[in-house]
């Protein structure tokens, strides 16, 4: 397997220079993961596929679907693309690099936990202060026109909110200084986290059931539910902000709600 990505990876040096793989192949990158793996979404909702384990009764519109999409290809070729490719000197300067030989996998896990915990940290502030009432009419509402989310509409936002969390996603490779195969699969996972958190389906193989710490749909669904003011649960990936800054008290008041209830009607049963 190492020598087959090794090989992949000859071929890729040999025929494109260090921008072109950076900032064009992260971006193509991107596109390709985030919606392959969203588009299904849509697909299920107006299917009305797998509906019992979808977590909100109602469906988006087919209008609020399109919209969705017009925007997000909007947003990414002239905010994503321009930022990507902004961002190639600071990202070379900090001792990016792609050539041979590949980083071991032991250094690429240990990078990417890194960044997870750290984009969590980042991510949780930066969420919260969207929340405060100027910043969330001006700012953070484009993000909640969706309601009922599905997963495209984990990108969905306004461009300066894209620019202000972005920061979250970057700040531990521009720290360690990345190979490109470390950034690329951080990036792979971090989209695809955000898009499963997105996508309005708990399902019984979802992550959630198994990793105590993992926020995943029905954690952030929440989020979407109610009012600013109100909504807490405000972490990217994993719970343990929101838990120890109490801010996911109402969602975990209404997690022993419904178990309570369905205590009850089992035993009525």
């Amino acid at each position: 397997m190492a020598s087959v990505i090794e090989s992949a990876w000859t071929y890729l040096i040999t025929n494109f220079n260090d921008f072109q793989l950076a900032c064009i192949g992260s971006f193509f990158l991107h596109e390709s993961v985030f919606f392959l793996s969203g588009l299904p979404f849509i697909l299920l909702e107006r299917a009305g596929w797998l509906s019992k384990y979808k977590i909100q009764t109602k469906n988006n519109t087919l209008a609020a679907q399109e919209k969705c999409i017009t925007r997000l290809l909007l947003y990414h070729f002239c905010v994503n693309l321009p930022l990507m490719m902004a961002s190639y000197p600071v990202f070379k300067l900090m001792g990016m690099r792609n050539t041979l030989p590949l980083p071991s996998w032991k250094v690429i896990s240990t990078q990417v936990l890194f960044y997870f915990i750290l984009e969590d940290f980042v991510f949780y502030w930066g969420h919260r202060i969207l929340h405060t009432k100027w910043l969330y009419k001006h700012v953070h509402s484009v993000h909640h026109e969706y309601a009922t989310p599905f997963g495209l509409t984990s990108e969905y936002a306004h461009p300066a909110e894209i620019l202000f969390l972005g920061f979250a996603t970057i700040v531990g490779p521009i720290i360690t200084g990345p190979h490109l195969i470390t950034l690329w699969l951080w990036m792979i996972l971090r989209v695809l986290e955000t898009v499963e958190a997105h996508c309005g389906y708990h399902f019984p193989w979802s992550l959630s059931n198994f990793l105590p710490l993992y926020g995943g749909a029905d954690f952030h669904d929440y989020h979407h539910r109610l009012l600013y003011t109100k909504s807490g649960n405000y972490s990217s990936t994993f719970v343990y902000m929101d838990w120890l800054f109490g801010t996911d008290k109402g969602y975990r008041r209404l997690k022993v709600l419904k178990s309570d209830a369905c205590e009850a009607e089992g035993k009525e049963m």
